[in-house]
């Protein structure tokens, strides 16, 4: 049973792995479109190894019988996500720090525009900065 357990979490480790460089890839390339129709796979797959990680974290003799060179395979595995999962996060991060910037440039447009129309008309004044309250960001997303 423990080789079987043990196989079962490589093949997981493997396909998560495999989806955390492609959409990697498609992030880094700016191509986060090709990402979305497979968000729900995802998540299915990320749920599903949390859940099978954690039942062997709980209960480690699930995979203690397991022949040394499964474990082994098991730790590469590991290790391979773990890489695939940070190269992951910098490409999300990334992204992330572009769109914040086009939007706070769009944001800034958009009060130095509304600036510019308040000053006419008899008792114009210029409008302050905070013009662009509508379209602040949470800076903590």
């Amino acid at each position: 049973m423990s080789d079987e357990n043990v196989q079962r979490l490589i093949a997981l480790t493997e396909q998560i792995t495999e989806r955390m460089r492609l959409d990697a890839e498609a992030f880094e390339a700016r191509r986060a479109h090709e990402v979305a129709g497979r968000i729900e796979d995802t998540q299915r797959m990320a749920n599903l190894y949390r859940f099978e990680s954690d039942k062997v974290r709980q209960n480690p003799l699930l995979i203690a019988g397991a022949s040394l060179q499964l474990r082994q395979k098991l730790a590469r595995a590991s290790q391979a996500f773990e890489t695939a999962l940070a190269r992951h996060g910098r490409a999300v991060y990334g992204l992330k720090a572009v769109t914040e910037g086009v939007i706070r440039a769009i944001a800034e447009e958009v009060a130095r525009s509304r600036a510019a129309t308040a000053g006419y008309g008899p008792g114009a004044r210029m409008a302050t900065r905070d013009a662009a309250v509508a379209i602040t960001l949470n800076r903590r997303a």
